[in-house]
C-alpha cells in the first residue's frame, strides 16, 4: 500500500508507491519532455550539446536533465556533456554522488585519519608495559 504525498511539481496529492516521485499528470508531462530531449539529442550534431543548450532549445528544466542522467535514462557515454552535480562541490559528475576530486580528497582524509588512529593506538600500547624487579 502506498502513502499519500504532495507532488513536488504541482502540489497535488498522489499515492506514492515508490515507483514515481511525482503525480501521474506531472509524470506524463515529464515523459513528453523526455521524448523532446531525446529526439533533440539523437541528432548527430546535438550529441555534444551541454546542459544549458539542451534546456534552452527544449525548454526542459535543468533539474529534470540531472534526474534522468542520475537514473540512467540519458547515458553520459552516448552524450558526453551530460552529468549531474556532485553532492559536495556541485561540479558535474557521471557516476556516484561525489565527483572524482571530492572522492579522492575524502579517501586521502580517511587514510590520514586511519594513520593517526594507528599511531595513537601504537603509543597507547607502548605505555602498557610490565616491569619486573628482583626481590631477594
Amino acid at each position: 500500500m502506498g502513502e499519500l504525498r504532495n507532488c513536488p511539481t504541482c502540489n497535488d496529492f498522489f499515492n506514492y508507491t515508490g515507483i514515481r516521485d511525482v503525480c501521474a499528470k506531472c509524470a506524463n508531462i515529464e515523459e513528453q519532455q523526455y521524448e523532446t530531449v531525446y529526439k533533440f539529442l539523437r541528432k548527430r550534431e546535438n550529441r555534444a550539446a551541454n546542459i544549458e543548450r539542451i534546456c534552452e532549445v527544449t525548454g526542459t528544466k535543468e533539474s529534470l536533465l540531472h534526474k534522468w542522467v542520475r537514473k540512467g535514462r540519458l547515458q553520459p557515454a552516448m552524450f558526453p556533456n551530460l552529468g549531474y552535480p556532485c553532492d559536495n562541490c556541485g561540479k558535474l559528475t557521471t557516476s556516484g554522488k561525489l565527483c572524482e576530486n571530492c572522492t579522492s580528497n575524502l579517501k586521502a582524509d580517511l587514510r590520514t585519519f586511519d594513520a593517526a588512529k594507528d599511531f595513537r593506538d601504537k603509543v597507547a600500547n607502548q605505555d602498557k608495559g610490565t616491569f619486573h624487579t628482583d626481590r631477594k
